[in-house]
């Protein structure tokens, strides 16, 4: 039987209530909707083709390269410009103004005057401009520590300890990748009608996973000059064990806030697919066998997350066992029949932390790509008219909407210091989001709206004062500065996970939630917070490389046990 034809559960959905706290929105896990698996399926399912044209670089790690991936349909070019960084000016901040190596995708092959125009913007970043034939502008420092020894294990004709590099997990992060238009780059409308673009952040994705590639290759190059005949090439399966690292601040957070129709159609998406597999009236062997193997692969990769942040510390520090504890549950659960996979998930809502859940909701997916994977069809924003304020809606029903999505804000003292302690506001120094303490700084005057609670909450008292059957398109004339407020409820009526359901401006307010949250849709793994509003991450670690691409399966997240 096709589990394709599965697709009406009945289960039902998680509620929003339940899975919008960000205690839980902070707990995801990657999974095969996150936006990595669905490029590596693509390219493999489309048999993508991948050269290195030009690999123009001295010695010292300094020059430029280019690596394409082929399309059925046409080609993309990550440019790819290698520096020798003196270590004083490596930084890992946005304010940064010179890094290790700096990148631009081009939307087909550069000309040799593509190249020379690039190199006289892309190194300089947020200084320079690019043009709407690149799709985005990106940016890596090495992990140096790492980096010496990987190129010294090589130079001297030996492999590397696969433990050292599992510690780290990358040899380059990155510290930005810009798309979407900005610096002079093609906007997403310019290539969203194209198949490969349709899920979100696929170029994004596509200039990591070539940057990936491109890394290796400097690490040995550079290995190779030291050491001459002497070097070795590094093995493939170590190779495999590095992603790309990433660091990534406050920057990132206000996207989710910002994107409410989005945000709702990811994690709709995603509970629509824990749903139908919850659905399922039994399990195949092969699939309760594969969920098995993951799961102890999932065990193995949470023993080699490293955190020292108190927080990740103590969640790991639950996670671990919890993973153990499922382990030896699922050992001892038939699989077979009785709705299976509904069982088990009520189980470990009974039994594990919200972190051990989430990781079991993303375990639960990969037997059945047949079954979920159409919804990544479904996970862009393609609703033009979403940000239209439909003025004929009575005040009653959008004072029922406020009662229904923000019931949790309409019970907030919002006249608190610690519930509206904090303020969102952008740095004049780089036009980024930042995250102020309200009564120390004079920042109040610059506030963003990132505050969809309290806004809502002053919005319902505002429409108390007027008669429930009038058009709110009246009340907003009188108070326009509700209209931003009225938008998002009318958006959260029809997209129910748009709204995160938690004070974002509280004083015990963790920013890193949010920022895991989207990281996970990504494909991130190994979340290692440097404080409560930072933090670095592991990109397309276990992946195949293009070579390995057509031999490669869908699970490689997950570290293949010893």
């Amino acid at each position: 039987m096709d589990r394709r034809a599965d697709t009406s559960p009945s289960i039902p959905l998680r509620p929003p209530a339940h899975m919008m706290r960000l205690a839980r929105l902070g707990s995801f896990h990657q999974s095969r909707l996150s936006f990595m698996r669905i490029l590596t399926r693509r390219m493999k399912r489309e048999a993508w083709t991948f050269t290195r044209p030009v690999f123009d670089i001295d010695a010292n790690g300094v020059g430029h390269a280019v690596y394409a991936a082929h399309t059925p349909d046409r080609t993309y070019s990550l440019v790819a410009f290698a520096h020798d960084l003196p270590a004083d000016k490596r930084s890992d901040r946005v304010i940064a103004e010179a890094w290790d190596s700096t990148f631009a995708l081009f939307d087909g092959v550069p000309t040799e005057a593509d190249i020379e125009r690039l190199r006289a913007n892309v190194p300089y970043q947020e200084a320079g401009r690019v043009t709407e034939s690149e799709l985005s502008l990106s940016r890596a420092n090495r992990s140096v520590r790492l980096w010496e020894y990987m190129v010294s294990c090589l130079a001297e004709g030996r492999q590397p300890e696969p433990a050292e590099v599992t510690k780290v997990g990358y040899l380059m992060r990155t510290t930005a990748v810009y798309g979407s238009g900005k610096f002079g780059a093609a906007d997403r409308e310019a290539i969203a009608a194209r198949p490969e673009c349709n899920a979100p952040f696929q170029i994004e994705m596509l200039s990591v996973y070539l940057t990936r590639t491109y890394v290796r290759d400097l690490m040995q190059h550079m290995a190779n000059a030291r050491g001459g005949a002497k070097a070795v090439t590094l093995n493939p399966k170590i190779a495999r064990a590095m992603g790309i690292g990433n660091s990534t601040g406050l920057g990132m957070a206000p996207f989710l806030v910002n994107h409410p129709e989005l945000f709702n159609n990811w994690i709709a998406a995603r509970e629509a697919a824990i749903a139908r597999v919850r659905s399922l009236p039994s399990a195949r062997a092969s699939e309760a066998q594969l969920f098995r193997d993951l799961l102890a692969r999932a065990i193995l990769s949470a023993s080699q997350w490293q955190s020292d942040h108190p927080v990740q510390v103590e969640k790991l520090a639950a996670l671990r066992p919890d993973l153990d504890h499922l382990a030896a549950h699922v050992a001892q659960t038939d699989l077979r029949g009785n709705m299976p996979w509904n069982r088990l998930f009520d189980w470990a809502e009974a039994n594990l932390g919200v972190d051990a859940q989430e990781c079991l909701a993303s375990l639960m997916l990969e037997p059945y790509g047949g079954l979920v994977d159409d919804l990544t069809t479904q996970m862009a924003d393609t609703n033009t008219e979403g940000f239209r304020i439909d003025g004929t809606m009575t005040i009653g029903a959008v004072q029922q909407i406020l009662t229904q999505v923000y019931d949790w804000a309409l019970d907030i003292d919002w006249s608190a210091k610690d519930n509206c302690a904090r303020a969102w506001y952008v740095s004049e120094e780089k036009l980024e989001p930042r995250l102020g303490e309200r009564f120390d700084e004079p920042i109040a005057n610059y506030e963003q709206p990132l505050a969809p609670g309290r806004d809502a909450a002053a919005l319902s008292v505002a429409l108390t004062t007027w008669d429930a059957s009038k058009p709110v398109a009246e009340f907003l004339l009188a108070q326009p500065e509700h209209r931003h407020t009225v938008r998002r409820a009318q958006i959260a009526a029809r997209a129910p996970y748009a709204e995160i359901r938690d004070n974002t401006i509280g004083a015990d307010l963790m920013p890193i939630d949010m920022l895991r949250c989207k990281l996970s849709f990504f494909g991130a793994s190994h979340f290692d917070p440097r404080s409560d509003r930072w933090v670095r991450i592991c990109m397309f670690g276990n992946a195949p490389y293009p070579e390995e691409l057509a031999t490669s399966d869908d699970h490689w997240p997950y570290p293949v046990l010893p």
